[in-house]
């Protein structure tokens, strides 16, 4: 066979495959072109929304003639942040973003702590699949149910009548700060549901922090002398304290943002998220809600950097 057979016989390399060698010599060209559309989309659409929104925020709203003032100004976040009613609804939202945490890991750790150390593989799956399925399910399904549930002859009434408990469910419900005509209609109701709906995201970095633990520790622990109340305080809870911290970001950002849950249940009293979506919508005060919208983005990016502190986003 002469040469020009064999050269016809030669694979033909079309563009394709000279693309693909240029960018394997190239990697750092490989990867810009790869992170490129993303990093377009999330520039446009989220970093772009941002800072609109936080354009936004430093306009005015002309109380006369009710128009947008598009000069800039801080007169918007005066308003916030020295107003006595715009100082409550803050305060208001972040009591309840602390308490709701502060629940939720306290709820989570032993539960967390059973399904990792004590049950069997099988009992084990069930709780996993347990704390997953409400978040499979309709967001605004759960909060109606538990209007229902929480309601002056609902679910939970019904039962402390049941148990002759009628007497501490008034009490509770007679408390000046957190109480109310009903559990559907109070901070306390509020409260309950909030943690029904975000305890899930703390269990579940509580949960792969414990088994990140190693079984030795908790032998040597013992072969020390320490007691099992001892072992879990002294060794495992600062070692889980990450998972915990994780955890805290998610239940902390979530109730500083919603509007739902206190819109459907609790005493009347706006929070952050419900003065927000108010003076956007009815209200048409763009450049309030926007101010109101940067108030738990700064709470929010604090809080992070504490809980990058406790080493967090090592348990994600």
């Amino acid at each position: 066979m002469n040469a020009g057979a064999v050269t016809a016989a030669l694979p033909r390399f079309g563009p394709a495959r000279r693309w693909s060698t240029a960018l394997y010599r190239r990697p750092a060209l490989a990867l810009f072109l790869l992170l490129l559309p993303p990093m377009l989309w999330f520039g446009t659409v989220y970093l772009g929304s941002l800072f609109t929104l936080l354009a936004q925020s430093f306009y005015r709203i002309d109380e006369f003639t009710a128009t947008i003032v598009r000069t800039p100004t801080l007169a918007t976040y005066a308003q916030v942040l020295t107003q006595p009613a715009n100082l409550d609804i803050i305060e208001r939202t972040v009591l309840m973003a602390v308490a709701v945490t502060a629940a939720c890991a306290v709820l989570a750790f032993p539960l967390a702590n059973y399904m990792v150390r004590h049950a069997s593989p099988r009992t084990r799956t069930f709780f996993y699949a347990a704390v997953m399925l409400p978040m499979w399910t309709s967001y605004l399904v759960k909060v109606y149910a538990w209007r229902l549930i929480l309601a002056k002859q609902g679910i939970v009434s019904w039962l402390a009548g049941a148990l002759g408990a009628e007497r501490l469910l008034d009490a509770m419900l007679g408390l000046p700060a957190i109480g109310g005509p009903s559990l559907s209609a109070s901070y306390l109701g509020m409260f309950i549901v909030f943690v029904y709906m975000w305890l899930p995201y703390m269990i579940l970095p509580v949960a792969a922090a414990l088994e990140r633990v190693p079984q030795s520790l908790l032998q040597a622990s013992a072969d020390l002398g320490a007691s099992p109340g001892q072992t879990q305080r002294l060794v495992v809870l600062p070692l889980v304290m990450p998972g915990l911290a994780a955890g805290s970001i998610f239940t902390f950002s979530l109730t500083l943002g919603d509007y739902i849950i206190p819109s459907v249940v609790g005493a009347p009293g706006y929070f952050i998220g419900m003065m927000v979506y108010q003076q956007q919508g009815t209200a048409g005060n763009i450049p309030l809600a926007a101010a109101f919208s940067v108030v738990p983005i700064v709470l929010i990016m604090i809080y992070l950097a504490l809980a990058r502190r406790a080493g967090a986003f090592d348990a994600l």
